[in-house]
């Protein structure tokens, strides 16, 4: 049995690429009930029920990934390269905090980020305003 703690504190997003974002909220929020979070001109996150993780549809050209909340993005990289993986796209900063793409030794994307800068913030009709103290 690991005396090391988790890296992985959850799952924070599932990102789906779609090509107009009308029609796939049309698709999971109409069609298949997920409630709307927030919106961007960009993406939009919608709430999977039970836990705090979104499934994130996006118009940017990146494809699938998985996106997991650590306690610190810089900590958990230099972590991640300790333990035998490798540093795809070093720290930057985001919006909620701050991020780091990484692969494990089979060469597995992951997205690694911390919300050290708060959770956003909306309005009533989803629209990102800030974020949250």
């Amino acid at each position: 049995m690991s005396t090391v703690p988790p890296l992985f504190q959850k799952i924070d997003c599932i990102r789906l690429p779609v090509s107009d974002l009308d029609e796939a909220l049309a698709f999971y929020r109409d069609r298949l009930g997920h409630e709307l979070v927030w919106r961007s001109d960009r993406s939009v996150g919608l709430r999977l029920p039970d836990t705090e993780a979104e499934i994130v549809l996006h118009t940017e050209e990146r494809g699938q990934e998985i996106d997991l909340k650590v306690e610190s993005a810089d900590g958990a990289a230099a972590r991640f390269v300790e333990a035998g993986g490798a540093i795809l796209v070093p720290p930057f900063d985001i919006q909620i905090g701050r991020c780091v793409v990484v692969a494990d030794p089979w060469g597995n994307p992951l997205v690694l980020l911390d919300t050290r800068k708060g959770l956003l913030l909306t309005d009533e009709d989803g629209n990102i305003i800030g974020n949250q103290s």
